[in-house]
């Protein structure tokens, strides 16, 4: 039976522990021979990362029990983990990072009963460790050649990456020595190596400061030589991209030839490249983007298959999954229920293994039988843990901005099958912004999403300025405008829904994490169209992210986001939250994890003594062991009543069951 309550106060079966519970997903897949393995995070057990085997029966579980924790720190945002090879005996050959201590571990799953993984490379006490990332493992050569990145001296900035071979024999666990460099190039960042079929060549990405990966990387190829101490990558030559030309993935195709994307025509597109020459071919020119934001090394927007077929996922906005032919640029899309592949995609024969969701399905491992078309589900499938019923019904909208300018937006209405709201009433409403500011927000079920919509308060994402899926000119609105734009779009979508009559302009709120959380303090001390925010792990001093307050990744990305610091120092501290302090009058929740790399604590703590005193309402939520995310179930939890508490105490709804937050002044 349907009754009628105010937005808010309707019961939910979906408590913050369900939505905590779903919070972890599976990436970065691969296939080991007919196995099909991917790496999962634990919420439930403190957070941790584990590999997850898919055997040839469809028997799944975790490969790797506690404490091992499969997770590499390499730009700080867990660049790809493992690797593993099949073997004819003995079972697969498997590598991957323990984020503990960073070092490269070797493990035969199949080996002895009870035999531990050995550590393939030494301990650091410098930086946290030596960290490897986007590892290729070459049995035959008894090596594996990965990403490589060295703090030299205490400081973010003190570090130097570039592709390097581990031997598999362990001689390198207590000797750096033993670790040999493969590239002499000094460019500041690196993806992994792609060796050529024949082994007789590898490709790689390279980037330097001030730029981010979406802003120009190079692809480079440099020939496999052999010496006495063993193989070195040699005179490598940039063959495609520039300052101004983002490559985001190469790979080599069964053939030989060499398949990359790269946005020169102002969309990501797949490119066929001679790798003496450079001359490329555009494969499928389309306003479509067939790669996204290089967040990370090792992810996988397309992958070739054995016929000469290529995988992409692709799409304008959400993300496809198609099958491509080179030869003739037509473009086939799978069949399935699922709208959105995720950056992470492998393929063994005719078989393709990826991410994919739904507005109606959280993230699963999808396998493609490209012979018959058929798709299912084969791994960490979607189980509805409530009525579907209760999920909330997604909308795609796209607003106008300042200047006439689109915005795009997924909308959320509050959805119960238990409750109405009185007729004369508008819903509060909540504007998610994405982290990045280069991403976007995915249209998926986000059990975090329905947590709200459940009980009768909105949620917008707004994929402002700035966000990928778009093409590159809706992506450069932001350069030099961060803090302007975003704040601007995200206003004039919530100002729309509130002119509509879908949202109650009084009871408007806005949240995000990470630069999301930039954009929510930036919004409060901006406009008073907000009744509250939620802002976390967040940007709040430009100065001091510029003077070296990050990661080395981000170190500069404030010349793209903001301009350079020397020559306009003033729009630095102007835009700041954390300059503009004294203009926030709106009630507020700021939540850190007290070991951030990226978002230093202090910056926030900072903030609040900036606040102190001032009448505002507003409470903070410090989680020790935690970095730039909540991973630990616990925590979310927490982090999730304590938000939902603050919107009820600033709407005034009746929230039953959620413990109170103590809002203070």
């Amino acid at each position: 039976m349907v009754s009628t309550a105010p937005y808010g106060a309707w019961r939910s079966p979906i408590d913050a522990a369900l939505a905590a519970a779903h919070d972890g997903r599976p990436e970065f897949v691969g296939t080991v021979g007919d196995e099909v393995w991917w790496v999962t995070s634990c919420p439930a057990e403190g957070g941790r990362s584990t590999l997850v085997r898919r055997r040839t029966g469809g028997e799944e579980a975790s490969a790797l029990a506690a404490p091992w924790n499969v997770r590499s720190r390499v730009m700080e945002y867990g660049s790809r983990p493992w690797a593993a090879v099949p073997r004819e005996t003995g079972g697969p050959l498997v590598v991957f990072v323990h984020f503990a201590d960073q070092r490269l571990y070797v493990w035969e799953p199949d080996g002895p009963a009870g035999a531990e993984p050995r550590p393939l490379t030494p301990l650091s006490a410098v930086g946290g460790g030596l960290r490897w990332a986007d590892p290729v493992l070459l049995p035959e050569r008894g090596e594996v050649w990965c990403v490589l990145e060295e703090f030299t001296g205490e400081g973010p900035d003190r570090l130097r990456r570039l592709i390097a071979a581990v031997p598999l024999d362990g001689s390198a666990a207590g000797d750096r020595a033993a670790v040999r460099e493969l590239t002499g190039d000094d460019s500041r960042f690196v993806t992994g190596p792609r060796l050529s079929p024949d082994g007789r060549r590898a490709a790689w990405l390279a980037w330097d400061h001030p730029r981010m990966p979406w802003e120009g990387t190079e692809l480079k190829v440099a020939e496999v030589t052999e010496a006495a101490g063993g193989a070195l990558l040699t005179g490598a030559r940039t063959v495609l991209g520039g300052t101004a030309e983002a490559v985001a993935q190469v790979e080599w195709a069964y053939d030989g030839s060499l398949l990359a994307v790269t946005d020169r025509t102002g969309w990501w597109n797949p490119y066929r490249v001679d790798p003496e020459s450079g001359e490329s071919v555009d494969l499928c020119p389309r306003e479509e983007e067939f790669a996204g934001a290089l967040w990370r090394a090792g992810l996988s927007w397309f992958v070739p298959l054995a016929g000469g077929l290529v995988a992409v996922v692709h799409g304008r906005g959400a993300q496809r999954l198609g099958i491509l032919d080179p030869e003739t640029g037509e473009l086939v899309d799978a069949a399935g229920p699922w709208t959105e592949w995720a950056a992470t995609l492998a393929a063994d024969g005719s078989r393709v293994v990826g991410v994919a969701a739904s507005p109606r399905s959280g993230y699963e491992v999808v396998e493609l039988d490209v012979r018959t078309g058929r798709a299912r589900a084969i791994g960490a499938r979607h189980r509805d843990a409530v009525d579907p019923a209760y999920y909330p019904e997604p909308l795609i909208r796209t607003f106008t901005g300042p200047d006439g300018r689109e915005v795009h937006a997924h909308v959320y209405p509050p959805h119960s099958p238990d409750h109405t709201a009185p007729a004369d009433q508008a819903p509060p409403y909540v504007v998610w912004a994405h982290g990045g500011p280069t991403g976007r927000a995915p249209l998926v079920l986000d059990l975090e999403i329905a947590y709200f919509t459940s009980r009768g308060i909105g949620v917008v994402q707004v994929d402002y300025g700035g966000s990928t899926g778009y093409g590159r000119a809706y992506r450069d609105r932001i350069k030099e405008r961060w803090g302007v734009v975003d704040v601007e779009d995200c206003a004039a979508v919530a100002e729309a829904l509130a002119e509509e009559g879908g949202a109650d302009r009084a009871r408007l709120a806005i949240r995000g994490a990470s630069a999301g959380g930039w954009t929510t303090a930036a919004s409060l001390v901006a406009t008073d169209l907000y009744a509250c925010g939620a802002i976390c792990f967040p940007v709040l001093d430009l100065p001091a992210m510029a003077a070296g307050g990050t990661h080395d990744f981000e170190s500069r990305y404030t010349e793209y986001l903001v301009g350079p610091l020397a020559g306009d120092p003033e729009r630095y501290r102007e835009r700041s939250p954390i300059s503009r302090a004294d203009r926030l009058a709106a009630a507020f929740l700021l939540i850190q994890g007290m070991d951030d790399p990226v978002c230093p604590p202090e910056q926030g703590e900072r903030f609040l003594a900036a606040v102190k005193g001032r009448g505002v309402p507003h409470a903070h939520l410090a989680f020790e062991g935690e970095g730039h995310g909540l991973r630990e179930h616990r925590n979310i939890v927490r982090a999730l009543e304590a938000e939902l508490s603050l919107y009820a105490q600033t709407f005034g709804l009746e929230v039953p069951g959620i413990p109170a937050l103590e809002l203070v002044e």
